[in-house]
C-alpha cells in the first residue's frame, strides 16, 4: 500500500501542486519587503545605535563625569578626563568612544545615573577611515542635539522595562 501510495502520488505530481497551492496562497498577501532606504520599519524603543550625550532643557550638559560607564563598558571603548567646576561639582573635559571597539552592550546607559550618555536611534551611520568611528565629546553632543526628540520618546517608552 505504501508503494502504490508513492506512485500515485508522483504519477499526479503532488509536490508540485502543493508548492503552487502555497505559492497561489502568498500570492495575494501584501508584500512584506520593504522599501528601504525610502521606507523604514519600526525600531524597538530599546534599540541601540549610534551613541550620543544628552543635555538638559536649559542647554547645560547631563554628564557629572562619574565615570561609571568608562568602569563598567567591557570593551574598554569609553575614556573620560573630567575636572572640578567653579561650584564644586565635577564635569568632563574629554568624553571619547572609539566606536570599532564598543560592542553596542548597552552598559554605559544602564549605568549612568543622570541618562546623559544613551544608544540613539541612529542605526544609519558609516565611514570610510576608522578615524571617523573614534567620537569625541563634541561629536557625541551633537548626537544627542540631533536626536534628542527621539531619545526622550524612546526613554520614556522604555521606562517600564529598566
Amino acid at each position: 500500500m505504501n508503494a502504490l501510495s508513492r506512485r500515485a502520488r508522483s504519477l499526479l505530481l503532488w509536490e508540485l501542486l502543493a508548492g503552487m497551492a502555497l505559492t497561489l496562497r502568498y500570492m495575494f498577501r501584501r508584500p512584506v519587503t520593504v522599501n528601504y532606504p525610502y521606507e523604514k520599519g519600526p525600531l524597538s524603543p530599546r534599540f541601540r545605535g549610534e551613541h550620543a550625550l544628552r543635555r538638559y532643557p536649559n542647554g547645560e550638559e547631563r554628564c557629572i563625569a562619574c565615570k561609571l560607564c568608562e568602569a563598567i563598558c567591557p570593551a574598554l571603548a569609553i575614556t573620560i578626563e573630567a575636572e572640578p567646576r567653579d561650584d564644586g561639582s565635577r564635569r568632563t573635559t574629554r568624553y571619547d568612544i572609539d566606536m570599532t571597539k564598543c560592542i553596542y552592550c548597552g552598559y554605559c546607559q544602564e549605568a549612568c545615573p543622570v541618562d546623559a550618555i544613551v544608544e540613539g536611534p541612529n542605526f544609519e551611520f558609516a565611514a570610510e577611515t576608522r578615524e571617523e568611528l573614534f567620537y569625541d565629546k563634541e561629536k557625541l553632543l551633537a548626537n544627542g542635539d540631533r536626536w534628542e526628540a527621539e531619545i526622550a520618546k524612546a526613554l520614556s517608552l522604555a521606562a517600564p522595562y529598566r
